[in-house]
């Protein structure tokens, strides 16, 4: 299993969250999604100063930036707009998923665990907007299923 990360909440001292190398560190992760992924990622780096974190075949760029992250994904045009969707780590991703399943959020995708070492479940607010939540599982290294490291 993946090793305790340093930041996050804490209990008795420790860490609740994992660390994963196939995901970026911070809380919350922005994605947002261009019709060419490649081209958005290298301006955004060189003109806004991010920097690749890790590249996912030609569909997703994760980009650092201080101690943020963005993900550049690519367009769909199908069913809910998801150009612009918000993905947050949680420490459970079950109870959370009950939690808003209970409270009447509309769930696009049920909790289901991914080769990349997260567990994910994804959901709609009541504004229309595309919210993944996911809790690391293992830590994995992007390799294992297809990523390529560029600065982890």
């Amino acid at each position: 299993m993946g090793r305790i990360a340093e930041f996050g909440p804490k209990m008795n001292g420790k860490a609740l969250m994992r660390i994963n190398r196939s995901i970026p560190r911070c809380t919350v992760i922005p994605e947002l999604a261009y019709p060419d992924v490649t081209a958005a990622a290298d301006w955004l780096c060189r003109q806004f100063g991010f920097r690749v974190r890790l590249r996912i075949a030609n569909h997703r760029v994760q980009l650092n930036v201080g101690d943020g992250a963005l993900v550049v994904t690519e367009l769909r045009g199908k069913g809910v707009d998801q150009a612009h969707s918000m993905m947050v780590r949680v420490e459970d991703v079950d109870a959370h998923h009950e939690r808003a399943s209970l409270g009447g959020a509309q769930i696009l995708r049920a909790p289901a665990d991914h080769p990349y070492g997260e567990r994910q479940y994804t959901a709609v607010d009541l504004g229309g907007h595309v919210w993944t939540f996911t809790q690391s599982i293992a830590d994995v290294a992007p390799e294992d299923w297809g990523g390529v490291s560029v600065e982890l």
